[in-house]
């Protein structure tokens, strides 16, 4: 990675705060998903599906190689592996959690009947409990652990590393 300079100097050697988190929500949310691309593409039997798939299998390791080399700039991270699928599932099901309140979200704004925005109201607030559900359960066994930057990260490095040495079969 360059050195930049700004007028006062050279800038720090290492990733701000929000844009680690930032790198750590992509890695995290594209690792997953070429996990279950990886998963998914033996079952696929059109060809032309299935050569969409390889195309984002190709598009989503390479973007995950280039983001994991910002990792060694982050503050502190540990890199010690872990193996456990459950980790991985959990990760999935939070992932679908939050883009279900997103989504919800954005579908309220877009709302003009009452009786919709109330049912969208109930749902979001669902997904809101369940998203915290997920995360409680994530956290409590150090799947996610929010308050531990550098854990996240080494988290985040064992599933992209798993994501990427899944072979495509």
């Amino acid at each position: 990675m360059e050195q930049t300079y700004s007028k006062k100097g050279v800038r720090p050697k290492h990733l701000a705060w929000h844009e680690t988190l930032e790198i750590h929500e992509l890695v995290a949310f594209q690792a997953i998903g070429l996990m279950k691309l990886k998963k998914t593409y033996p079952e696929i039997k059109c060809q032309q599906l299935k050569k969409l798939y390889k195309e984002a299998v190709d598009g989503l390791s390479m973007n995950i190689r280039e983001l994991i080399r910002f990792y060694n700039l982050a503050p502190k991270a540990d890199r010690s592996f872990r193996n456990d699928e459950t980790a991985f599932y959990a990760g999935d099901l939070l992932a679908f959690c939050k883009t279900s309140v997103r989504n919800y979200s954005i579908a309220i704004t877009e709302t003009a009947t009452p009786a919709v925005r109330n049912t969208l109201k109930q749902h979001l607030n669902k997904a809101i409990d369940l998203h915290a559900k997920v995360f409680e359960y994530m956290h409590e066994r150090s799947y996610y652990p929010a308050y531990d930057l550098d854990q996240m990260l080494k988290n985040d490095l064992n599933l992209a590393e798993k994501a990427l040495a899944q072979p495509l079969k």
